[in-house]
């Protein structure tokens, strides 16, 4: 007979398999193009399943992104040095896209299609939108950055840190360019420093 402890071990089990099947799938389909039967084919688990642990697909899409909430939320930044904590912010950011390529590969989906669940999808990158904005004010306010609209700024920062990575769509066939070092260090300081730049910092 199994006990109470076995079976939360057990519902925890199913519910990683569900999630990383779902993760796997978006990024490779695309949310509209992954079924509930294709993530439970993928998982090895009863159909019903995503419902009973998640609610439904749309619920189970958010689920995976709760982790970016966590870890953003659970960061802090010394705002008395703003481009320290700039640096800080990107190399963290890239440092975690490098590590959860799918999740980002599906954020990225989401956003391109502006997809009517990015509303939904927005509480999950809240924190880290949050601490870039504080941030740029910060540099703002110390001289240290410049630009005109904090909207702009933290959407130039964002595209940087999201869509940075090589995509070899956007490489025509003849170019001559070099391939891009795949590492998440190097792509961090690189980065930083076209940011900087932008912003007009010292």
């Amino acid at each position: 007979m199994v006990n109470e402890e076995q079976q939360q071990a057990q519902e925890k089990d199913v519910k990683e398999k569900i999630l990383g099947a779902a993760r796997k799938l978006f990024a490779g389909k695309g949310f509209e193009g992954t079924s509930v039967r294709h993530i439970c084919d993928e998982a090895g688990v009863a159909l019903a399943l995503v419902s009973y642990h998640f609610g439904g697909k749309d619920k189970l899409l958010y689920a995976l992104f709760e982790p970016l909430n966590e870890h953003f939320a659970k960061l802090s930044f010394h705002l008395e040095e703003p481009v320290e904590a700039l640096k800080q912010f990107i190399r963290g950011f890239v440092a975690y896209r490098y590590e959860n390529e799918e999740l980002i590969h599906i954020l990225q989906q989401e956003m391109m299609m502006q997809s009517p669940r990015l509303r939904m999808l927005s509480n999950a990158y809240y924190p880290s939108w949050e601490h870039l904005r504080a941030i740029l004010e910060a540099g703002k306010r110390q001289g240290e950055l410049h630009y005109e609209s904090i909207v702009h700024a933290v959407h130039f920062v964002m595209g940087a840190v999201i869509f940075s990575r090589q995509i070899p769509f956007l490489e025509p066939v003849f170019s001559d360019l070099p391939p891009v070092e795949d590492d998440a260090a190097q792509a961090a300081e690189h980065i930083i420093r076209l940011v900087l730049h932008g912003l007009h910092s010292r």
